[in-house]
């Protein structure tokens, strides 16, 4: 039993015997990799950070105008009657939820789609099929794993009044904890996935398009600089 055991460590972590033999070689490759993955994940965490707090209030007019019988005929309308009536905060009302959500978010997105690349295109060079693949899978993964946060972000931007009456609510609903008991008390486990197919579609198409864009420019740039430096 105790050698199956040995057996099935050196299975999962062949590099503990390099590391007894004094080839780290193989250990160093596997924590810069590692540290790679999650610089990918930081960065893509805090430029989420600048992003949602210039776009949250966008994000608020938009899913106002979207709701079934809309009272706002337009954008700026609807900008204006939250402000008179809601304050400045209703803008900001789910900005710790869209963090909460767009965080991991990101580094889900950042690292799989760097994990995919390694995948099927080890040598990183410019490959637009490999970057479609991995951008669209790296954003279909992130969007099915962060739509219970979608869910109750919407919940918290709309203040939905029939949600709000089935619930026995009045006034307003405000913070992630409330959205979530919310969310489950009104439909069980299954609300908090609510949308998930039509989130997937959504980001697919998008994340594949953004990163092809991306390496497109960044192999048009990156050969345009080799080639204004190379001496004729």
């Amino acid at each position: 039993m105790a050698d199956k055991g040995f057996a099935a460590a050196q299975a999962i972590f062949p590099t503990l015997s390099l590391w007894e033999n004094g080839d780290f070689t193989p250990i160093l490759f596997c924590w810069s990799r590692l540290h790679l993955s999650a610089s990918k994940g930081i960065a893509g965490s805090m430029a989420t950070l600048l992003h949602d707090a210039v776009m949250n209030p966008a994000e608020v007019v938009k899913q106002r105008l979207q709701m079934y019988d809309s009272p706002h005929r337009s954008a700026l309308r609807c900008v204006w009657t939250v402000w008179r009536t809601e304050g400045l905060g209703a803008f900001y009302r789910s900005y710790t939820t869209q963090l909460t959500m767009n965080i991991p978010f990101q580094s889900i997105h950042f690292i799989t789609y760097e994990f995919l690349q390694e995948q099927v295109n080890p040598h990183r060079g410019y490959n637009p099929q490999s970057h479609i693949i991995s951008g669209g899978l790296a954003g279909a993964l992130a969007a099915a794993a962060t739509t219970p946060l979608d869910v109750c972000k919407t919940l918290l931007n709309t203040q939905e009044n029939m949600a709000l009456n089935l619930a026995n609510i009045s006034g307003r609903l405000s913070g992630m904890a409330n959205a979530f008991r919310m969310v489950y008390q009104l439909n069980g486990l299954p609300g908090y996935f609510k949308g998930m197919q039509a989130r997937i579609i959504y980001q697919m198409p998008s994340t594949a398009i953004s990163w092809s864009v991306y390496e497109f420019f960044k192999y048009f740039l990156t050969k345009h600089k080799l080639e204004s430096r190379t001496p004729y």
